[in-house]
């Protein structure tokens, strides 16, 4: 069996296909620019150059292959027909199994972050390749840009009021898209995957554990966030994004208590005080 992963050299993929080595696979990694991955060259990963917005490459990546994950791109406004480039290319490549990794809830997600994948899907929806949804909560990583000045602070910003969300590590994602693709019996089906469900006063409480230092929860106004985020630096419309995400949270949209990640794990899921701590470390 022949894996694949597109967008290989990202944080998600390569951690994908360290799973997939641990699954005993060798699998195949499509990227844009092999350099950044030739140390999984170097270790007998089959490199293949593709960008999501050229079928001819595309069509040769996905040459043999069984099984791909499709990770989305990050050229926002581009996604939709990029991703559908990928899937055109796996329908003509007789592809077994394609896996799309998606956000939760997307028949009635709100986010800006999400309209894309609702389009991603809806793509999917037509296609006659067999696929699995695998749709990816928030990633306590998310958290950790700026972690230290949080600590040092003492507070946690936000505007996600008294809503959970059930976050887990990237590594858990990956872990479980290996194991979906790795595994059968999964076509058709669309995994709501989150790990632990916290509050934002929870997750300050996981920041304070995790640093030794008392860190507490400072709710704002949405637009009064973003202006903060603005104003540490970020872009605007990143800045308008994660603003937009803790909205979100607010009204439970990243909420998700389904229990497929620990299912598809056969544990439970990194909890978001081990991952404050590696970062602080």
């Amino acid at each position: 069996m022949t894996v694949a992963v597109t967008g290989a050299s990202g944080q998600l993929g390569r951690l994908v296909v360290e799973s997939l080595l641990r699954e005993g696979v060798q699998p195949v990694a499509i990227v844009r620019d092999p350099a950044k991955v030739a140390d999984l060259a170097e270790r007998g990963v089959d490199v293949r150059q593709a960008s999501y917005d050229d079928p001819a490459a595309l069509d040769r990546a996905l040459e043999g292959v069984d099984r791909v994950l499709l990770i989305s791109g990050n050229e926002f406004g581009k996604r939709v027909a990029q991703h559908t480039n990928v899937i055109r290319a796996a329908e003509r490549a007789g592809v077994e199994l394609l896996a799309y990794a998606s956000i939760p809830n997307a028949e009635r997600n709100p986010l800006i972050l999400a309209q894309e994948h609702i389009g991603t899907e809806a793509v999917l929806d037509a296609a006659t390749v067999p696929n699995v949804r695998l749709r990816n909560s928030w990633y306590w990583e998310n958290y950790t840009n700026g972690l230290a000045h949080t600590v040092e602070a003492g507070v946690k910003y936000g505007s996600a009021r008294e809503g959970r969300v059930a976050g887990a590590a990237r590594a858990d994602y990956a872990e479980a898209a290996a194991k979906v693709l790795t595994t059968d019996g999964h076509a058709g089906q669309v995994y709501e995957l989150g790990g632990d469900r916290l509050t934002y006063v929870e997750l300050a409480q996981a920041i304070s554990d995790a640093a030794g230092k008392p860190v507490r929860y400072q709710d704002v106004p949405q637009a009064d966030y973003a202006a903060a985020l603005e104003n540490a630096g970020l872009d605007a419309n990143y800045a308008a994004v994660l603003a937009d995400a803790d909205a979100g949270i607010a009204e439970g949209i990243l909420d998700v208590d389904s229990g497929d990640l620990e299912k598809l794990l056969g544990r439970p899921a990194t909890p978001a005080v081990e991952v404050f701590r590696a970062a602080l470390n």
